[in-house]
Order: structure tokens, then sequence, then C-alpha cells
């Protein structure tokens, strides 16, 4: 992997796709066995969260359904600060068993908005599969259940994650120099 320039911003390579499918395939098989039997609705945040949630349902072989919500809390490279519900939840969660599909959980915003939320309609449980974690950036206090690469208070692209839009369609994952 070579080093990439998104705009006005160099990249260097920090995870590549073939990690990233493995560490896939290994949460899914957790997923698969901690879910057996409980009909999960998974429910993915976009836009930066639907490639890892198309290739994590790839491996769920459990009885589940899928849904979105749309949410924004970035503006450039530095979360806003507030979360923005952009499309709501349309699917009953009542005594469900949900999981929350995010592609990056750093400062915890968006996960403290959104959980409340779903709380008002009394879901079973509301678990957090994240495919990156900052902690050394969480300014509230969420820890996911399920994460794919922990990593520094760096900012990312790729794999979904975007710098202005950009970026989102690569394979690998790139840290900004």
């Amino acid at each position: 992997m070579e080093n990439i320039k998104i705009k006005d911003k160099e990249f260097k390579p920090l995870i590549d796709s073939a990690r990233i499918q493995t560490r896939i395939t290994e949460l899914a098989i957790e997923l698969n066995s901690d879910l057996k039997g409980k009909n999960p609705l998974f429910l993915a945040i976009l836009n930066g969260a639907f490639i890892f949630a198309a290739d994590l349902m790839k491996g769920i072989s459990i009885d589940c359904e899928i849904s979105f919500v749309k949410l924004a809390s970035y503006k450039g490279t530095k979360s806003s600060g507030s979360v923005l519900t952009l499309i709501g939840l349309d699917e009953d969660v009542n005594d469900r068993n949900i999981i929350i599909i995010e592609d990056i959980v750093d400062t915890g915003n968006t996960m403290t908005e959104l959980l409340p939320k779903f709380n008002v309609f009394s879901p079973r449980s509301i678990k957090i599969a994240t495919m990156f974690f900052k902690p050394a950036a969480l300014v509230n206090p969420i820890k996911p259940d399920y994460v794919g690469f922990e990593i520094g208070n760096e900012f990312i692209v790729g794999y979904g994650l975007d710098y202005e839009g950009l970026g989102r369609n690569l394979n690998d994952v790139f840290v900004a120099i």
C-alpha cells in the first residue's frame, strides 16, 4: 500500500483489507455464537457503517434482520460535538435484541445521543459493534461490545470512513499524516 492524497490531506496505510476481512470473520463468529436463537435486529448507522455492515452480514448465519439509521456528527476531520438524526427507524424494537453497527466510536457522542432514543422503546438488549474504536478520544463513557480494531486518536479514511465525502470506497484504511 502506498500513501494517498485526498483533497488537502496526505494519508499513509494503517490497516490493509485482508486484516479487515479476517477481523470481520472473527466478529461474525462471535456474534453468531452470542446471539444464536435471539433473532437480533442489526441496526447500521449510515453513512460510514454501510460497508462494515454489508461485510459483517455476509458472515452472520443466524436468523436476524437489518435496518439503517442515518446520523451525522462530523465536520471535516473533527467531531462536530452534536449529533443530528437524519433518517429514523421504522422497525419495532420492543423486546428485541439490538446490535448497533457503527463504523467508528471515538468521542462517544453519537452513541450517547442514540442509546436513550432506543431505550424508550424497551428493547431486550442493546449492544454496539464497531469496526474502529478510539478510547483516547472518548468524552462520553461508551464501551462497545464488539470491536474490530482499537486505534489511536488519529483521523482515518477508507473502508466506509470519509474525509469530506471522499475515501469511503477505499478497501484499506489510511491515517492522516
